[in-house]
């Protein structure tokens, strides 16, 4: 199979190709049409088909898919920005991970993707102020997905977790746009104060697989975060910190790191 033109200029023929991947893929291995009509074809907008993707990944004996569904229709009717940010996110991860040739794939199979449409939904809970709800959401993404953000964090839009396995992402964090983490990051705080206590990443940052960034810290826009460091300061813009306490170690290496995915410290920069 041919694969697709890696970069798009506009999301707006996002779901025409979303549908032209899933005839596809129906096509080439008939025994995913099940799964593919369900999930994709059987919808109109890209809406319907992740208010039903999330709600039967989300559902169980304490709560049906039926209200799930109802919940997240009611979401995206009401706040059009969750559709927005759906669709920033999947060309995110599209144009991001050398893994996904297909706008499909994160809707179908990646948890990270997933994880952060029934994420906007559980916050859109806490803002209308039904919080036992989102609270239901945030435990059941985390017992699913592996993925644990509270309803209360601010998360923009365009963003990519990829691998996405023990993600967490604390009660007062703010994260920006067009930011990319990997598996294992953790947005804490660092004690039982209950004011605001958790990070504030700026837009564009990369923040590598396992690195804790601890604290009411601010990540200056576009700097990169090593795998594995321990961030325990404030991180100007466009540098890059690696090590236990972390520590700035060179600049950011390019104008985008979390578009460019360069993880690799270049000598002088």
């Amino acid at each position: 199979m041919a694969q697709t033109q890696k970069h798009l200029t506009s999301v707006d023929p996002v779901w025409d190709r979303i549908t032209v991947e899933a005839r596809d893929a129906v096509a080439h291995e008939p025994l995913m049409g099940g799964l593919v009509h369900a999930c994709i074809l059987h919808h109109k907008s890209i809406e319907k088909a992740l208010s039903y993707r999330v709600a039967a990944k989300l559902a169980s004996n304490e709560m049906s898919m039926v209200i799930l569904r109802e919940i997240a229709d009611e979401a995206y009717a009401e706040s059009p920005e969750l559709v927005d940010a759906a669709r920033a996110d999947l060309v995110a991860v599209y144009e991001r991970d050398p893994a996904c040739h297909r706008l499909l794939q994160p809707i179908l199979y990646f948890k990270g993707y997933q994880a952060m449409q029934a994420y906007r939904i559980g916050h859109w809970l806490w803002q209308k102020g039904k919080y036992d709800l989102a609270y239901f959401f945030q435990m059941r993404i985390s017992e699913i997905f592996g993925v644990d953000i509270h309803p209360a964090a601010r998360i923009g839009k365009g963003i990519m977790i990829d691998h996405a396995h023990s993600i967490v992402i604390g009660e007062t964090a703010v994260v920006g746009d067009n930011v990319s983490m990997l598996h294992s990051v953790t947005l804490g705080g660092t004690g039982k104060e209950e004011e605001d206590r958790h990070p504030k990443i700026e837009d564009g940052v990369l923040i590598g697989a396992g690195a804790k960034v601890l604290g009411n810290i601010r990540v200056g826009r576009c700097s990169r975060i090593a795998a594995g460091s321990v961030v325990l300061e404030d991180v100007p813009p466009c540098k890059t910190v690696a090590g236990i306490p972390a520590k700035i170690v060179g600049e950011a290496g390019c104008d985008q790191p979390a578009i460019s995915m360069n993880h690799m410290l270049v000598k002088g920069g």
